[in-house]
Order: structure tokens, then sequence, then C-alpha cells
């Protein structure tokens, strides 16, 4: 699994929340590869320059990526790694997720159960029925391209329902939704109010779904994570904290798809 820190990464224009342990985009190869002294020994990273306000760290399989403002020195950047030591080489230290075998048999999560993947002759269509997601074979596409695409509408129609039952609790409208495929954020909310969340969600039980899209829905009444913005999202989710706890230990399994 690949991981980005937390907070320091956040953008005034963009409040997210963040996949705190789940797959970061791979490092680019742009930057530079540079090497920092750290308690535990040299660390190699790489450097990359960016139109951004804080420092980032992505840790994945192929080593640690730092992505940094133009304008910030190396020595806050390695400081910057040095506190984040232990954080860094836990991650390292982790096991990859396996990635999804997409094949007739396989157990798909879904919602917090899980779906076996069937195929049937004579139609094109993705069925849900019974436990089973039932695939035609007549049209000759992969089986995730087309799971991903089913996966991807029940996701848009499922989070829009969810967001037009939750906003009046927070005294909203119903916000503008859109799919988001990221790496490192369950979701996102934009000074307009647009919430984008992430389909992957749909893996997960829908009380942590609704977590997610109370957490973006707040941010539209505090644009950060100050005291009053957990209070306003602690009247709709009292239990937020171990809410979180648990959409955080659920991510650390699911498989790559």
């Amino acid at each position: 699994m690949d991981r980005s820190t937390h907070g320091e990464s956040v953008s005034a224009a963009l409040k997210q929340l963040q996949l705190p342990f789940d797959v970061a985009p791979a490092p680019t190869r742009a930057g530079r590869l540079r090497h920092v002294q750290l308690a535990g020994g040299i660390l190699g990273y790489r450097l990359v320059r960016a139109s951004r306000r804080g420092i980032a760290l992505f840790v994945g399989a192929d080593g640690v990526e730092a992505r940094a403002p133009h304008r910030a020195a190396i020595a806050d950047v390695e400081d910057f790694l040095r506190k984040k030591e232990r954080w860094i080489r836990r991650l390292l230290a982790e096991p990859r997720r396996p990635p999804f075998v997409w094949e007739a048999g396989a157990s798909l999560p879904w919602l917090g159960g899980a779906l076996t993947l069937t195929l049937q002759r004579g139609h094109s269509e993705v069925r849900m029925s019974e436990g089973r997601l039932e695939f035609g074979i007549d049209d000759g596409a992969s089986l995730r391209e087309r799971a991903l695409e089913w996966m991807c509408g029940r996701a848009l129609a499922f989070f829009r329902e969810r967001t037009a039952a939750l906003s009046p609790r927070l005294g909203l409208d119903a916000s503008s939704v859109a799919l988001s495929n990221a790496k490192t954020r369950w979701g996102s909310c934009g000074p307009d109010g647009r919430v984008l969340l992430n389909w992957r969600l749909m893996l997960f039980p829908p009380r942590l779904i609704d977590y997610v899209v109370v957490h973006e829905l707040a941010h539209r009444l505090e644009f950060n994570h100050s005291a009053r913005f957990w209070e306003i999202v602690a009247r709709v989710c009292p239990g937020h904290l171990s809410t979180r706890r648990e959409l955080n230990a659920l991510a650390r399994n699911l498989p790559e798809l």
C-alpha cells in the first residue's frame, strides 16, 4: 500500500479527506533523487517541486517521494522527513496489498458484504442478483473494465442519494456530487460546495460511507479541521472517531482493484 501524510498537504482551495492507509499515486519520475541522514540510517527519496502550500510525503513500492513548494528550503524538507521517520519506516516495512483477481468465483467486497463474480452466456449486461455479480460474455470486454464501469455507475447514484439524505441534517441543501478516482483521499469538498467521493467507498459498509459524506458536507460550513468542524461532524456522526478508525483498519485489507 502506498500512502501519503496527513495535514501538511491540505490545499487552501480544497478540503480533502485522505485515505490514511490506501494506495497513493506511484512516485513520479520527475524530480531529483536525494539522500538524507536519519536516525536509523541514510534514506533515499525523490524531491518533486510543485505548486502547493505544504510538504507532502508519499511512501510506496517505488520508495519515498517528497513533494514540496517551489520555495521550500531543502533543510525544511529534510527536517520534515526526520520528523516522519518512524511513519516512513513502518510503511516501508508493511506488505503490499494483493491485486484482485478478476475471474469467475472471485469475491468482490461490496457495501460491507461481498458479491461473487459469475459468467453467463447469452447477454452482455452486468447484473447483481442474490449475492452475485453476473457478467454476460458476448461483447469481449474485459471483466475488470466492465465491473469498474458498473461499480462507478452504482457509486454515483448511491452517493447522490446519501448526500441528499444527509445534507438537511446539517442544515444544507443537497450538494453537487461527482466521483473521484483519487489514490490518496476518500473525498473532497471545493469552495463552491461541490463534493467528490471516491468510488472505492462502495467496498465499505454504508455507515462508513455516510461518515465520509458528512465529513465533506461539514466543510461547507467550516472549511478547516477546527474544533468547530468536528462539532458539526459529531452532530450527525456521534461516534465519528471510532468510525474513522474502523475505516482506516478496513482500508488496510482491501484488494487492489
